[in-house]
């Protein structure tokens, strides 16, 4: 018989069982217990928190850092018929004065916030109205300095407790080591939390690292071998656009995915990829989240990996259904050399970030102790441009100012033109009586968008609008921004662009809370991430152990998949066949070791040096006066 959580796993996910260890971790959390939930990859995380919120009573904040993801799970939520809105800084102040009025009113299950947008005080006073049933932390691994994504905002979840005293927390993270772990219970004041780790250990996936100079050939090579899908990882979008290239004069099907396509191009290329239409996606680190395609049988990475969280979170988007699948790290003689060069890059002088902050503040004409919690739209490469800074500079001095939580750099997302009708349908009606000139825009903004204007701001498509009113673009914007200047509708502009985010009011850039040992610190912590990398190329032993390892996870049991593994099992069949000769013909007669390395033309002579010296550690073999072998006792 189904159980309420299973019937509402089947009614909006359309699944009969839960993955290991989510119903243990729903039922944690639904009994008020503060919870961690580590799984990897692949493992279901968000339903830990989404189907829990359909089964309490009251609202549940789910606290991400990333704005893409945020979207994608609400738009994903919707579509399920699952009532759900996100809050974050780049919103304009009149959206997110609605999704209050929507938290007070009750009308959400779950309301995804960032984390700087917690912990204002608007947030706080309106929180307190309304009843919570739990607080989800999504990606937690950014509680943590060690993480690899820390966020300063993140510290401040913990004062939610103060106001909400009985509410408790699930934080969640796919990538965490014990120090990481540990530093999620204590900034975030867990009481006594209930720890679900499931193994890092996939026993369908097959790691290799290995050297090769041509990279394009051994991809060719590994895709012929493997049926599904394939994702390569590179790191720049140079690098993205190079395979791609190269990948499409093939005739393959592929797509790309970097951080500097439109929203509509992304939107275009993930979906030519998700439908199968492209078996091949080359993409950066900008693609995977959120991403739950099963039939991934094949992730190569052509670059290094600036971690092993990085490369272990990325790696695991392959063999999601439980099929072997293969993660490829392809590295050549050049790229370690390379990766520690940009350990120095992304480490830039104090001096630096004061003068890109100083710029900024330049850029958007702000006086000292104005703009917090402002966005702003950010051309990185026009503001490079004109204050003469590499965009390297810039973008790493922005990284180093939002690990002490003085701006936030959000990446680029489609924010469509919205517009949400104020007053009543009478007070509207009577409007468009008074004013004629106006009624034919009000009526087909109504006819377009529905009843839903009057309570939210909704996304119009101006061009659709121009062409049914016939108007010009320019003119029905001049319209809209009259009847908003009057107070009859609210109209928030759309963008494409990344925001800057001031968490903090602007300062004088002398006088910025930059902690010049936090700067050294998490440079000495980088040097150590990259060590682990090089680390996982050189091991020896089986590459799955050096990951779990690392994740501070025991086994001693080699996978027996990967390629040192596969290595290590032919080098021991050779052995055993070479045991197996040597036995054979020392029996008939005796042979010196000339004659012995004949028979065994092909095979290392390591491997003929080993098994002489195993049999006469075991007293079966002896060596003559005239330096031949011979086996102890004849047939």
């Amino acid at each position: 018989m189904a159980t309420p959580l299973l019937t509402l796993l089947k009614k909006y996910w359309g699944h009969g069982t839960f993955r290991p260890l989510q119903e243990s971790i729903i039922e944690s959390i639904l009994s008020g217990h503060d919870t961690i939930a580590l799984l990897p990859t692949g493992g279901g995380k968000s339903i830990c928190y989404q189907l829990p919120a359909l089964a309490s009573n009251g609202l549940t904040l789910v606290i991400s850092p990333l704005i893409a993801l945020m979207k994608d799970q609400v738009d994903q939520l919707k579509q399920k018929g699952i009532p759900a809105l996100m809050m974050h800084s780049g919103m304009h102040r009149r959206e997110i004065e609605n999704v209050y009025d929507h938290i007070r009113y009750g009308n959400y299950k779950l309301v995804y916030v960032s984390p700087e947008r917690v912990a204002t005080d608007r947030f706080l006073e309106v929180i307190q109205s309304v009843k919570v049933s739990f607080i989800a932390v999504d990606e937690a691994h950014g509680i943590s300095e060690w993480g690899h994504e820390f966020r300063p905002a993140f510290l401040k979840i913990k004062e939610i407790r103060q106001y909400l005293p009985e509410v408790p927390i699930i934080a969640l993270t796919a990538t965490a080591t014990p120090l990481v772990l540990d530093d999620i219970q204590e900034q975030l004041e867990l009481r006594e939390p209930v720890v679900f780790q499931q193994s890092f250990f996939r026993k369908n996936v097959s790691y290799s690292a290995l050297k090769e100079e041509n990279k394009e050939a051994r991809i060719l090579s590994m895709m012929s071998k493997v049926n599904g899908s394939t994702i390569i990882y590179a790191r720049t979008r140079s690098g993205v656009m190079e395979m791609y290239r190269f990948l499409k004069n093939k005739k393959l099907p592929v797509a790309y995915y970097h951080g500097g396509l439109t929203p509509a191009e992304r939107s275009h290329q993930q979906q030519y990829f998700m439908t199968g239409n492209a078996t091949i996606m080359v993409a950066t680190n900008a693609f995977g989240m959120g991403i739950d395609k099963p039939d991934i049988r094949l992730v190569i990475h052509i670059d290094l990996p600036e971690s092993i969280e990085a490369y272990f979170q990325e790696a695991g988007r392959a063999g999601r259904d439980g099929y072997k699948s293969f993660a490829v790290l392809l590295h050549q003689t050049s790229d370690e050399a390379e990766l520690w060069r940009k350990v120095e890059t992304a480490h830039p002088s104090l001096e630096t970030i004061r003068k890109v902050y100083q710029a900024l503040a330049n850029y958007y004409q702000l006086a000292v102790g104005s703009g917090h919690l402002e966005s702003f739209d950010f051309e990185m490469e026009r503001f490079s441009k004109q204050f003469q800074f590499s965009v390297l500079e810039v973008y790493h001095a922005l990284k180093r100012l939002e690990q002490h939580g003085i701006v936030q750099l959000s990446e680029s997302i489609h924010r469509p033109d919205k517009i949400k009708i104020n007053g009543s349908h009478e007070e509207i009606y009577a409007y468009r009586i008074k004013f004629p000139v106006h009624d034919p825009l009000l009526k087909q903004l109504l006819r377009t968008l529905g009843g839903e204007v009057y309570t939210s701001p909704i996304p119009v498509s101006l061009n659709t609008i121009a062409k049914e009113l016939q108007l010009s673009p320019t003119e029905l914007r001049k319209r809209i921004h009259y009847l908003d200047k009057e107070g009859i509708l609210s109209f928030i502009e759309g963008s494409d662009q990344p925001q800057i985010t001031f968490t903090l009011p602007r300062m004088d850039a002398l006088k910025l809370p930059i902690n010049s040992l936090m700067l050294e610190e998490k440079k000495q912590h980088q040097i150590e991430q990259v060590q682990a990398v090089i680390g996982f190329l050189t091991s020896e032993y089986c590459r799955s152990i050096y990951l779990l390892d690392y994740f501070g996870e025991e086994k001693t049991e080699p996978c027996g998949i990967c390629d040192i593994c596969i290595e290590n099992k032919k080098q021991s069949d050779q052995q055993i066949h070479v045991d197996t000769v040597v036995e054979s013909y020392l029996k008939e007669k005796n042979l010196p070791m000339s004659a012995i390395e004949t028979i065994f033309k092909g095979i290392a002579t390591n491997l003929i040096i080993d098994s002489l010296r195993r049999w006469m550690d075991k007293g079966k073999i002896g060596l003559t006066d005239e330096g031949e072998y011979y086996w102890k006792i004849k047939k």
